[in-house]
């Protein structure tokens, strides 16, 4: 029974096969048709690469128009260096006016100041010196203020009595 099952399989299996294949012939309108269809895939073919090479040419002028405007770029950073550069100039400049103007008044209140010095210094000096001599002339006119009244009055306008 199994030998028989097997054996009636693989006759289905073998006559399906057979009946299946067959040759197809190839025709001449096949054959146009393939023509047409290797005709219709060269113009697709060149139609794309037309089409690549627009899409390449764009490129080609968007990296130019890129280089045209880092070119711009390099130039404006030029100008900022160099107003940067004219800034420092200026602020420098300004520093340096106004240390000079200070250390010139310094200076120069330190030379109008000196002979004032040594003038009160001088004078310092000789009160120093005379000042017993201004102690008994105020003396000696307090003692007159008690004879005359003349000079009492004008000791006692100066505070001095």
């Amino acid at each position: 029974m199994r030998k028989s099952g097997l054996l009636i399989i693989l006759f289905i299996l073998f006559s399906s096969t057979f009946s299946f294949a067959r040759e197809i012939p190839f025709t001449q309108e096949d054959r146009d048709r393939l023509i047409r269809l290797e005709v219709t895939l060269k113009e697709f073919k060149d139609s794309l690469d037309r089409r690549f090479e627009g899409v390449d040419n764009r490129f080609v002028s968007i990296e130019k128009r890129l280089e045209s405007i880092d070119k711009r770029f390099e130039s404006i950073d030029k100008r900022f260096d160099q107003m940067i550069n004219l800034f420092i100039g200026i602020v420098a400049s300004f520093t340096a006016i106004v240390a000079v103007t200070i250390g010139f008044a310094i200076w120069d209140r330190r030379t109008m100041i000196r002979p004032f010095e040594s003038k009160v210094k001088e004078i310092e000096d000789e009160i120093a010196e005379n000042r017993s001599k201004l102690h008994s002339l105020i003396e000696a006119f307090r003692s007159l203020s008690k004879t005359d009244s003349n000079v009492a009055e004008i000791l006692k306008k100066f505070n001095l009595l």
